[in-house]
């Protein structure tokens, strides 16, 4: 499992952002920076600065991916055929805690990546605990018998803040969701704004 160097609200602050669109979230009531110094007025972002934020964000987004694991994603983007920026957008969402998370199966996608760690999915009926496991279209996800009454899923899906994207088909009765399509940038429901071609700015210049 990935070290969470830190607190996901904590993320939401250091970002300026509400990145989930939780209601939660503590930029509702503080819209500045986590730390002492946090309420400093912020100077303009560079064009290094602003490639910085915009890897970050989408970082952070899916459970604050290590650098090292980011870094895979998009190297793996920048060498399929096509626009690298959808790329790596199609390969973040083809995981499998984002489909968990996408699915409304938890609440938060970190809560996916331990959902998945601790054995309560299966991808075409056989059990799956590693997060980054890459699905393919078609796959269905589903969750384990012997889980299916955990609390969590019940709070989740009862969850009005987000929707569940047309990329993925979910039965709410029998826990399913079926992996459909690939999406691009605009199918992704986002709550902010993510620009991947600055990502790929960034990562041409370092």
């Amino acid at each position: 499992m990935t070290k969470r160097t830190a607190a996901k609200y904590k993320i939401d602050r250091r970002m300026g952002e509400n990145i989930w669109g939780r209601a939660k979230s503590p930029l509702n009531k503080r819209e500045y920076g986590p730390g002492q110094h946090g309420q400093r007025r912020k100077g303009k972002l560079s064009d290094f600065g602003t490639q910085l934020r915009a890897k970050q964000k989408l970082k952070g987004y899916y459970g604050d991916l290590t650098e090292k694991q980011f870094r895979r994603i998009y190297g793996e983007a920048e060498r399929v055929t096509g626009d690298t920026g959808e790329n790596l957008i199609g390969l973040l969402e083809r995981r499998l805690d984002a489909l968990v998370y996408r699915a409304k199966f938890v609440p938060t996608i970190f809560a996916a990546r331990q959902f998945v760690n601790h054995g309560h999915v299966l991808v075409n009926g056989k059990p799956v605990n590693i997060g980054s496991y890459r699905l393919r279209e078609g796959d269905v996800v589903s969750v384990r018998e012997k889980s299916r009454q955990l609390a969590i899923i019940a709070e989740a899906i009862s969850l009005t803040e987000r929707d569940v994207p047309d990329y993925v088909e979910v039965d709410n009765q029998k826990l399913t969701a079926k992996f459909v399509r690939t999406p691009s940038l605009s199918d992704v429901p986002y709550p902010v704004v993510m620009e991947p071609n600055l990502v790929v700015e960034y990562y041409a210049k370092n």
